[in-house]
């Protein structure tokens, strides 16, 4: 955030340590760029990165920021700086984990942690929080003037590193970063600022020969190469080349149809192979499901399930679909109006509403009527009236079908010139044995029905016949030797009936 010479060409002087001895000259711009901290060097040939002074108005509680994209997510073991001006008092130096997330402090350095951070001074950090940052005051004399360094260590102190390093998920957040930021604080001084001459000023400035970041490619233990890669702004970057059915710059996450398995880190006693769904051959594609990795086991739930599938597995078929004999997935079609609901059971029958029958559940049962949202009204068809003494009634108008000599809405009277409505009748009614004169009869109580046994094995056994209340002549009652039966022949329109001997 602040180079000398950039805006205009600016005055620094090289600190001697002598109060009378000062080396000044000219910064201008490009002299001393901030790619001069990450560049080759060789003995003789220093460059470095260099700020403004305290003369242009440079000092606390101003900073300045000196920011290291990565490109990438790495392992950072290391931090080391060379300063070409003393080291600062105070610093420090800060991670970031993703873009846009906020910065972590890693390091600070001040000659007085607790009054410039508020921490205890070379501390370590807690077995119940390995992953605080920690302050020292080494590295923060003023002296020496040029080549002082500092080396920062990011799993020093940290005594679960040592122990179960690999297993320890909240140090391999820790020590995990795509960019490093050295935040300079306060300069070190002599005290003669407070004299206030020009060129004492101008002696004071950060300056950065060498930043070197000891890091490994992260890849989470499911990759051996990191390979180089042209990132979309023209920078340069690497991609974790990733196995293990694995996937992502940083081999992240499961790849894609290979989350059945909840993804973790690999370590040196598990591989943390993913593992493919199982989808019955019905998709291609799947997402972890959470919940159901911690009911079952297996967190892999199929998506656009083909052939009218579905179910974490397509194992069954959809809503409103049911499973043929051929293993197909075909449409229920229950009617919205006649079904309780729109699934039918296994073999395509729909669950219907009172009344209401068919397969689809389309139409009202015999003995019902009036089809609509509530099912079928019934229509209490009396069996012993209804034809065949199967009740079945006009579906629209709830008029039962009723016997030759029976009436009514439900076939419960016989007509007019009838009686004793049967079940055992096929016409449902008696004629009334009237002759003609009366067409209202009923069923004289203190009688009951007795079973008369006739075999005519060789006549007629004594029936006759009566017709208009006359009894025929015995000639006209006909015996059937080969059927053995009798019969008669009325000779108008009024019935004849037998008489028993």
């Amino acid at each position: 955030t602040n180079t000398c010479g950039e805006e205009e060409p600016s005055v620094f002087c090289v600190q001697s340590g002598s109060s009378t001895i000062t080396a000044c000259q000219n910064c201008n711009k490009g002299d001393h760029p901030a790619s001069a901290m990450t560049d080759l060097q060789t003995h003789g040939n220093v460059t470095w990165w260099q700020s403004e002074t305290m003369a242009d108005g440079l000092q606390y509680p101003e900073s300045v920021n000196l920011t290291f994209p990565l490109n990438k997510a790495y392992d950072i073991t290391y931090v080391r700086i060379i300063f070409q001006s003393p080291r600062p008092e105070s610093f420090v130096i800060y991670k970031r984990t993703k873009k846009d997330d906020p910065w972590v402090p890693f390091q600070y350095y001040s000659a007085d942690c607790r009054n410039t951070y508020g921490l205890e001074d070379r501390a370590y950090a807690l077995e119940t929080d390995e992953t605080a940052p920690l302050c020292t005051s080494a590295y923060c004399d003023i002296s020496p003037l040029s080549g002082g360094s500092i080396a920062f260590a990011t799993l020093e102190g940290r005594k679960s590193a040592l122990v179960d390093f690999d297993h320890n998920a909240a140090l391999h957040d820790w020590v995990t970063a795509t960019e490093i930021r050295i935040q300079l604080t306060r300069m070190n001084t002599f005290g003669d600022e407070v004299y206030g001459g020009e060129n004492v000023f101008r002696s004071y400035y950060y300056a950065i020969s060498d930043v070197s970041i000891g890091a490994r490619c992260k890849c989470n233990g499911h990759a051996s190469i990191c390979d180089p890669i042209s990132l979309p702004d023209g920078s340069r970057g690497r991609r974790c080349r990733c196995e293990h059915n694995t996937a992502g710059d940083d081999c992240e996450k499961c790849a894609d149809f290979y989350q059945d398995t909840k993804w973790k880190r690999a370590t040196a006693s598990d591989a943390g192979v993913c593992i493919a769904c199982n989808c019955n051959g019905f998709s291609t594609r799947c997402i972890f499901d959470e919940d159901l990795w911690e009911k079952t086991g297996h967190g892999g739930h199929c998506i656009d399930c083909a052939a009218n599938r579905d179910g974490p597995n397509c194992e069954r078929c959809r809503d409103n679909y049911y499973l043929s004999e051929d293993n197909e997935c075909l449409p229920c079609y229950c009617n919205d109006i006649g079904s309780r609901s729109l699934q039918c059971s296994r073999g395509g029958k729909c669950d219907c509403k009172p009344g209401v029958t068919g397969e689809k559940c389309d139409v009202c049962a015999s003995d019902y009527y009036d089809f609509g949202s509530s099912g079928c009204k019934e229509c209490n068809c009396l069996m012993a009236g209804s034809w065949n003494n199967q009740p079945s009634c006009d579906q629209t108008l709830g008029k039962c079908e009723c016997k030759d000599n029976v009436e009514g809405k439900e076939c419960s009277s016989c007509k007019p010139g009838y009686f004793n409505l049967d079940e055992e009748n096929k016409f449902g009614c008696t004629p009334c044995f009237c002759y003609g004169h009366a067409t209202v009869c009923w069923s004289e109580p203190g009688y009951t029905k007795s079973l008369i046994e006739s075999v005519f094995a060789r006549n007629s056994e004594k029936w006759t016949a009566i017709e208009r209340g006359q009894e025929l002549d015995s000639k006209e009652v006909r015996y059937n030797g080969k059927a053995q039966d009798i019969g008669v022949v009325a000779s108008g329109r009024d019935p004849v009936y037998f008489s028993a001997p």
